[in-house]
């Protein structure tokens, strides 16, 4: 009975990234569909690729600092894969952030400005974080998130003309099989779950805060 217990636990802690994926990730967002819909607004596009830059377009250190601490019972060769991946992803949005144009006048811009770095102290502090798990599951939630991401980045590069950079990221069900991870302790994956948990907290407010910024200028 014991056994059959853990295994239920481990099942439904397997499952929690994936239900909160589906709850809060980037791809539910209004502003996901909004972005992604025909005749979306070049400067709605060319704004959220700014954002985009400004939180993670720098060197950021969650899948290093994920990889170094490493879970017992979990694969983390997905995560050098990941961190490899990001960084062509960091190009790209380089890339795109000087294709698009400059930033489009917003009201409100310096108090955005200080929301962006409020995020990028927060991702410090997850990929920081001495609770087992707790960065590996930002790090799957990044992950996770960024496809959708990149349906809109995407969608600028074509905008502004220019070449499409193919994404070498794990696929959505190469981070599912990781956040399921069979072999971690129930505490590790609670862990996981919650470091997955701020970073859609941390996305959602993003894109709460870019479709706020498109509002304004529509109201100009």
């Amino acid at each position: 009975m014991a056994s059959a217990s853990t295994q239920t636990t481990k099942a439904e802690n397997a499952g929690s990234i994936a239900g909160l994926a589906v709850a809060d990730g980037v791809a539910g967002h209004s502003l996901f569909h909004r972005l992604t819909a025909p005749g979306v607004a070049g400067r709605d596009l060319a704004d959220t690729v700014h954002a985009l830059c400004s939180v993670h377009g720098r060197l950021n250190a969650l899948f290093d600092e994920a990889a170094q601490r490493s879970v017992d019972a979990l694969d983390q060769r997905w995560m050098t894969a990941a961190g490899d991946a990001f960084q062509i992803e960091r190009a790209y949005l380089a890339h795109l952030t000087a294709a698009v144009g400059p930033l489009p006048s917003t009201p409100g811009q310096a108090e955005s400005d200080a929301a962006f770095a409020a995020q990028r102290h927060t991702f410090d502090m997850l990929a920081r974080s001495d609770r087992a798990g707790c960065s590996t599951g930002a790090a799957l939630a990044l992950v996770i998130d960024w496809h959708a991401f990149r349906t809109i980045l995407d969608a600028a590069a074509h905008r502004a003309g220019t070449t499409v950079t193919p994404t070498q990221l794990p696929t959505l069900a190469e981070a599912a099989a990781i956040a399921a991870a069979p072999g971690a302790s129930p505490g590790v994956h609670r862990a996981m779950a919650f470091g997955a948990q701020q970073t859609f907290a941390q996305h959602r407010g993003l894109c709460d805060l870019i479709e706020s910024r498109a509002i304004a200028r529509d109201r100009l």
